[in-house]
């Protein structure tokens, strides 16, 4: 390897641990106190908050890394300006051009360690936090979930706890239904099986209700049942797909199709996952440019919070894009890739003559 190569390399690897340790420092602490103030009046020990602050910790990092690796690309340049590093590549030859390409080759690098061991690392801490954490909240006692066997869904209302099991959702309809009542011991009161319920409110309407109580048996043609669930709610209830690792998004996938569920936010979540090593690329290679194009400003903080205002723009626009894939006003290959289709253009512009900066 050049020796070149390897000072550039050293310099961003450096760099990149820097920014992440400020970063993870500044959410670690932002995170610790958000729990404390959701455990002030729980008897709980100052170590069990540290402890859920510290897990929750990666999945709020991973969705900063753009803005990491834009401010690590910054200290680099900003680094070989004030060591004059830059003019001695200048005069032995060295094209920025070619610094350009080892910086975007070390940026793809850091984004497929991000996705393949940072990603799935950070889901499983996100999920031990969430089901730790659920059992404090207030729905805590309701939960929906989709697996391979259908729709579950557990409820408590009345002093009772519900347990509703469907093979699949149309519309606003539970099919082929089986609920289970429970007292506050879990001793059954009653069984439940329709081939149709409407949860389109939480008072659902279940249709030729067929009810098994103790060894009694009777028909209902329309059976209402009261619960803290709608169509919505099942629909953001059942999990957060933050939590899942890319084995357990497939699954989920498949799991949706067999249940007749709709697809679209796990597709453009696993989307969002598989470009964004081309998202830190063209963030890295955008902030490069943005380097060259401004080195003549003098002021490390200026130049830092020029990216930071453009790379600012970038995000709310993704997730601007995003939105509209998710309510399916545009395609989801669109969604995703739209802001990458721009940021590349916005890059291409100002390659133009990049060696004469």
């Amino acid at each position: 390897m050049k020796v070149y190569i390897k000072f550039i390399s050293s310099i961003f690897v450096k760099s990149l641990f820097f920014v992440f340790f400020v970063m993870t420092s500044l959410v670690f602490l932002l995170n610790l106190l958000s729990e404390l103030e959701f455990f002030k009046d729980e008897n709980v020990e100052l170590s069990f908050s540290f402890f859920l602050s510290l897990i929750n910790t990666p999945t709020q990092i991973f969705e900063m890394f753009p803005f990491i690796l834009l401010i690590t690309v910054q200290l680099v340049f900003i680094k070989l300006f004030e060591s004059k590093e830059i003019e001695i590549f200048k005069y032995s030859g060295l094209k920025n051009s070619k610094i350009l390409t080892i910086l975007s080759f070390l940026s793809i690098v850091t984004g497929i360690f991000i996705i393949t061991i940072f990603y799935n690392f950070s889901s499983n801490l996100k999920n031990i936090y969430l089901e730790i954490k659920s059992s404090y909240t207030t729905d805590g006692k309701y939960l929906a979930v989709i697996t391979k066997n259908g729709l579950w869904i557990k409820d408590k209302i009345d002093n009772k706890i519900i347990i509703t099991n469907a093979s699949s959702i149309e519309g606003n309809y539970l099919t082929s239904s089986f609920i289970t009542e429970f007292d506050e011991d879990f001793k059954v009161i009653r069984n439940i099986k329709s081939h149709k319920i409407d949860i389109s409110k939480n008072d659902w309407e279940i249709l030729d209700a067929k009810i098994y109580k103790e060894n009694n048996y009777e028909k209902l043609p329309l059976l209402n049942l009261k619960t803290n669930f709608d169509v919505n709610r099942v629909q953001t209830l059942y999990s957060n797909l933050s939590s899942l690792s890319f084995l357990e998004l497939a699954e989920l996938r498949k799991n949706y199709i067999k249940l007749n569920y709709s697809t679209t936010d796990v597709d453009l979540f696993i989307l969002k996952l598989i470009s964004y090593p081309l998202y830190l690329f063209l963030i890295a290679l955008f902030s490069s440019l943005i380097m060259f194009n401004i080195k003549q400003i003098k002021g490390s903080t200026f130049k830092i919070l020029v990216g930071l205002f453009f790379s600012v723009i970038i995000y709310y626009l993704n997730n601007f894009s995003y939105v509209l894939g998710s309510i399916e006003k545009i395609s989801l290959i669109l969604s995703i890739f739209l802001p990458l289709l721009i940021l590349a253009t916005i890059n291409s512009l100002m390659l133009y003559r990049i060696n004469e900066k």
